[in-house]
C-alpha cells in the first residue's frame, strides 16, 4: 500500500483546503495518509476549527478520520495558535528543533508532498 504524508506551509484557506481534500481522495482510495501543519498554516488551526469557517467540514472529517498527524509545535507557537492546539489536543511535533522531521517518514516509506 502506498504511503503519503502531506505537510501543509500555505496559510491561505484555499491551498490548505486543497491539501485537505487530497488527503481524503487519497484515503478514499486505499493509500495510507496524513497531514502535517506546518508554516503559515499553523495560523488556521483555531478559526477552522469554527463551525463558520468556510472549510470547517473538510477540517472536521481529517479530524474524525484520524488523519492529522499533528502541528509544528514552533510554527503555532510563532503563528499564536501553541495554547489552542493544546487546549484541543492536537498533537504537536518537534523532533526537529521544534519542527516536524521528514526524515523519519521517508524512512518508514512515506512519500512526502508539501503543499
Amino acid at each position: 500500500m502506498e504511503k503519503v504524508m502531506f505537510f501543509a506551509f500555505q496559510g491561505e484557506p484555499v491551498c490548505f483546503a486543497h491539501a485537505m481534500m487530497n488527503v481524503l481522495e487519497m484515503k478514499s482510495r486505499g493509500f495510507e495518509c496524513g497531514l502535517i501543519i506546518e508554516g503559515k498554516a499553523a495560523a488556521l488551526i483555531e478559526e477552522l476549527a469554527k463551525e463558520s469557517h468556510p472549510q470547517h467540514g473538510l477540517y472536521q472529517k481529517i479530524l474524525d478520520g484520524g488523519l492529522l498527524e499533528g502541528v509544528c509545535q514552533a510554527c503555532c507557537h510563532q503563528m499564536g495558535t501553541l495554547e489552542y492546539a493544546k487546549k484541543a489536543n492536537l498533537p504537536l511535533l518537534s523532533d526537529m528543533n521544534g519542527h516536524p522531521a521528514m526524515g523519519p517518514y521517508i524512512e518508514d516509506g512515506y512519500r512526502i508532498i508539501t503543499l
